[in-house]
């Protein structure tokens, strides 16, 4: 936070064009429609530097000429949100350079986060689960059974404490393989698997 930052873009149709500012915040969370379904991107970079409609997908860099941002979305006057560089972005962009798209699994449930029961919560060692509040018919989730009001506590043996936590799970080499699922249904563990698939435009 407090870091000097530059924004490169083509705001209002304006190509080449340089704004300066601060990194805000760090930590944010962006909403982001894809398809029928939202998704949280986690961990999202703002900045008082100034952006506009066409800023999109331009550099956040710093003085050294590292990019250390991606352009993303204006929330307001005086704050603009920027995808970080990090390790996913890096395995997205990887994957574009090599395949020219990215692939996303899909399970088809929305949920939030809630606390465990307190004896279960020592004996996991887990404070947070994942409260299934809708599953997609004919989804992924709705074939392997789950409902709503179940609690999920574990993908693929990964605790699962909010729906980022599932969803950083669904990149390409989930598609199409089992996925087991931990639940507590009625306070009973139940055991489920399912099989993500590939999400597209009308999920």
């Amino acid at each position: 936070m407090g870091q000097l930052v530059v924004a490169v873009g083509n705001p209002l149709g304006l190509a080449g064009t340089v704004t300066a500012g601060v990194v805000s915040a760090l930590g944010r969370s962006l909403p982001a429609r894809a398809g029928k379904s939202i998704r949280v991107i986690d961990d999202v970079i703002q900045t008082d530097a100034a952006l506009n409609p066409g800023n999109s997908g331009g550099a956040l860099a710093i003085a050294t000429g590292d990019v250390v941002g991606i352009n993303t979305a204006v929330a307001g006057m005086g704050v603009g949100l920027a995808i970080p560089i990090n390790a996913t972005t890096r395995q997205i962009i990887a994957t574009l350079l090599t395949e020219g798209r990215v692939r996303r699994a899909y399970v088809g449930l929305a949920g939030t986060p809630a606390p465990l029961p307190p004896n279960l919560a020592n004996e996991r060692g887990q404070r947070m689960g994942l409260r299934v509040a809708e599953v997609v018919p004919g989804a992924p989730a709705d074939r392997a059974g789950l409902q709503a009001d179940d609690l999920v506590l574990s993908a693929g043996g990964e605790p699962i404490v909010s729906a980022q936590a599932l969803q950083r799970l669904m990149f390409a080499d989930a598609i199409g393989r089992p996925l087991p699922l931990t639940v507590l249904r009625s306070d009973i563990l139940v055991e489920v698997t399912a099989t993500p698939v590939e999400l597209t435009a009308g999920d």
